[in-house]
């Protein structure tokens, strides 16, 4: 089967890719690289105009004419290419907004890539028009839109994200969804939003390659190393503050018991190697299933605080908890990360059903079989 990836968000189709390739496939990645992760891809398209001087000037065109500079050089790019993105068997997006372009410009790829390939399949993997909506409403008691809602951010931080319940993106979900022949979600928390959707085929949980990720035997001892990588511009929708708040009072209570490591925007490959030390990773508050980076950290035997709500620990029939389940309360916070500290027995156990639970159901090649089960039968 040949198999075009458009898009890229955090590793999950360049993993998906690998999959396929054991077993046996042609696989093709185009994407941007998904901003300052600088993932990998085949065909890698660079954005432009989006920082320095050329920024400025890129604003002050959009103002006169109503073009986004950047957009506009990205879709350029791709038709570059475009002799080499005909004849595919299958063409997965990895959201709506692929390039994370202008919706016009991502019509006119998608409506190509439509046109000149046999089957196109949509991921629900990040923010879209029905997670948005979703989590806008009261479906859930928390929610990527918690901080909008009770106005501890200010409400101009959510607008890369309402865009996509915006008229312009509300056209660009229609126009995709009239062309696909199915949509699957990564993880729970686009799962629950499409549910009962007639285009809905289904969750395909993220690939992990292990055969890429250095696996230590962590030793637990003193000091217990926390780490917490920041990504600035989704800290108000990951409860980031949450953790910084139970760090401070942590930190207050076990000195030197405790090592507290956070770094900031870091690229992919420098920001493994700073955690592989620690035993506890912080990953995110609002959410009710794992991430890519925590399933990575998972894997290397790490407890982490992420989403693993009751609707997750259901699905996959869990008897015993495999990440601890993030809220937003700090004393809950504090009082499982103090469980931790003072009975590091809890961190080696749950770090090896972490690791064994990523092992049996985030295999890249497993999950890249499902994939294929799926482009086949829809």
């Amino acid at each position: 089967m040949r198999i075009l990836l458009v898009g890229e968000y955090s590793r999950l189709h360049n993993s998906l890719k690998e999959g396929l390739q054991v077993l046996g496939h042609e696989v093709l990645l185009i994407s941007t690289g998904d901003f300052f992760k600088k993932y990998p891809s085949d065909i890698l398209l660079a954005r432009k105009y989006d920082s320095g001087i050329t920024a400025k000037f890129k604003v002050g065109i959009y103002k006169l004419f109503g073009v986004d500079i950047t957009s506009r050089n990205i879709k350029n790019q791709f038709f570059k290419h475009s002799e080499q993105l005909k004849g595919f068997d299958v063409v997965q997006l990895i959201n709506e907004s692929p390039f994370v372009i202008q919706p016009q410009d991502e019509k006119a790829i998608i409506s190509f890539l439509s046109e000149h390939n046999k089957k196109l399949f949509l991921l629900s993997c990040g923010t879209d028009y029905i997670s948005v909506s979703h989590a806008m409403s009261d479906a859930h008691p928390y929610s990527i839109f918690s901080g909008y809602k009770d106005g501890s951010f200010a409400k101009e931080k959510y607008a890369h994200m309402k865009k996509y319940i915006t008229p312009p993106f509300k056209a660009l979900h229609d126009f995709i969804y009239e062309r696909v022949s199915g949509v699957i979600a990564s993880d729970m928390d686009y799962h629950l939003p499409l549910l009962g959707h007639p285009k809905y085929v289904g969750l395909m949980p993220n690939p992990v390659n292990l055969s890429k990720l250095t696996l230590p035997k962590i030793n637990v001892s003193e000091p217990i190393t926390i780490f917490m990588g920041i990504n600035r511009s989704n800290y108000h929708t990951k409860g980031i503050q949450f953790f910084e708040e139970a760090l401070s009072i942590i930190k207050k209570k076990y000195g030197d018991k405790v090592k507290i490591d956070i770094v900031e925007n870091l690229p992919y490959a420098e920001y493994i190697q700073r955690y592989n030390k620690a035993h506890i990773l912080l990953d995110q508050v609002l959410a009710y299933d794992q991430g890519y980076n925590a399933l990575e950290a998972m894997a290397k035997g790490k407890v982490v605080f992420t989403g693993a709500e009751a609707e997750f620990s259901t699905y996959y029939n869990l008897k015993a908890p495999v990440a601890i389940n993030a809220l937003p309360d700090v004393d809950y916070l504090v009082n499982e990360l103090s469980n931790l500290i003072d009975n590091p027995n809890l961190i080696t156990e749950i770090g090896e059903r972490a690791a064994k639970f990523v092992a049996e159901i985030h295999d890249h090649v497993i999950v890249a079989g499902k994939y294929v089960e799926v482009w086949g039968t829809n």
